[in-house]
């Protein structure tokens, strides 16, 4: 990929910009230097649509490889999704043994240094503390809260977000203790009940993994995971296939959680033909329209997130609404300043849509990624 030439570039449609749509340009390198133009209902005339770079926060693979294959996986990994808008990420992990995940997390250093494609923003550690009764498609490599763990796989590369379940033992304190270094926590993989869930909220835990999914559910006298994160949640990740959550549901989650954010689940089935696949030590079969384990359980997916684009408005969404559901509000969860909004200062993140949605260019750094 050859780098940014020294003259600013511009593109010229219906810009979505923190204050709403205009009709303009932006002019950008590395960082976008200005956006210009004056506010319109982009339904009123027949320009692209100019959105900021997507933003996917749960990542695990695609394009036939794996996170935990370590090596240059996660390079390709990321190279595909920005094909399909994504900018940045977050390379997720699988509960595997200490030795997997160091390999692993070694690959996604390397990767965290390469531009051309979505930008690596560092890990997504989706257990190893969960609860081993509520795995979903993750494996049997579950251990007891280890802050000695964290740190050392923090070492190899930075950790963003951890996935864990509240009701194990240790597991709350944990919460606490990794809120206090920076570090987000997510609840998922869990059975823990509704008190459980706003105990750890209350511990500084500010979300919740592939809502709906792997956690125990909604009962009116028993509101569990789902009940907490709809009654309290300010951000929760949501898989928008429209095969891992109803789409009533996702109504739902939509009216309830002001931040819900998207999240593509994606496996290394993502971008490939039906057939045999591996997600970490596993091996996964794509068919039917999903990713499964050989017992038929969801084994993450093979969305994209433009296809995430698409589904929201499908379901009702205004476009600019649906974009932060696929960008913004995964920026403000994760803290990000610099990244999810088209204005000045912030990196030139940029997908260009048509009319019916579908990508025209994407933009990763100020880098035209080759599609």
């Amino acid at each position: 990929m050859n780098p940014p030439s020294n003259q600013p570039s511009q593109l010229h449609g219906n810009i979505l910009t923190p204050q709403g749509w205009i009709s303009g340009s932006i002019h950008f390198d590395q960082r976008i230097h200005s956006v210009i133009g004056n506010t319109v209902d982009p339904c009123q005339n027949s320009h692209n649509y100019i959105v900021p770079g997507f933003i996917d926060l749960h990542v695990h693979g695609a394009a036939g490889r794996d996170v935990m294959e370590a090596g240059a996986a996660t390079e390709a990994i990321a190279l595909l999704h920005a094909q399909h808008g994504t900018t940045s990420l977050l390379a997720t992990t699988m509960t595997a043994p200490d030795e997997d995940l160091e390999i692993a997390l070694e690959g996604i250093r390397s990767a965290m240094q390469l531009s051309g494609m979505a930008r690596v923003l560092g890990v997504h550690l989706e257990g190893p503390f969960i609860n081993p009764n509520k795995l979903g498609a993750q494996p049997e490599y579950v251990q007891p809260a280890s802050l000695d763990v964290v740190h050392r796989l923090n070492a190899i590369a930075p950790i963003r977000l951890i996935t864990l379940a509240p009701e194990i033992e240790g597991n709350l304190a944990l919460v606490k203790a990794l809120t206090q270094i920076g570090i987000k926590v997510q609840l998922g993989h869990t059975l823990g009940s509704y008190d459980e869930a706003v105990a750890a909220l209350k511990e500084g835990a500010s979300g919740f993994t592939h809502l709906f999914n792997a956690m125990s559910g909604l009962d009116h006298r028993a509101p569990g995971m789902v009940g907490a994160a709809l009654a309290h949640a300010q951000y929760a990740e949501i898989i928008p296939d429209l095969l891992h959550v109803h789409p009533g549901a996702i109504r739902a989650a939509l009216r309830a959680i002001p931040g819900l954010y998207c999240v593509t689940d994606s496996t290394a089935a993502t971008g490939m033909p039906d057939g045999e696949y591996m997600l970490g030590r596993q091996k996964v079969f794509k068919c039917m329209g999903g990713v499964r384990t050989a017992d038929g359980t969801l084994a993450g997916s093979t969305l994209t997130m433009d296809q995430a684009l698409r589904n929201l408005v499908s379901l009702g969404l205004e476009l600019a609404e649906a974009s932060q559901r696929v960008t913004t509000y995964a920026a403000q969860f994760l803290g990000l300043s610099d990244r999810g909004f088209l204005q000045p200062e912030c990196y030139a993140d940029l997908v260009v849509l048509d009319r019916e949605l579908n990508i025209v260019d994407v933009i990763a750094e100020g880098q035209a990624i080759i599609r």
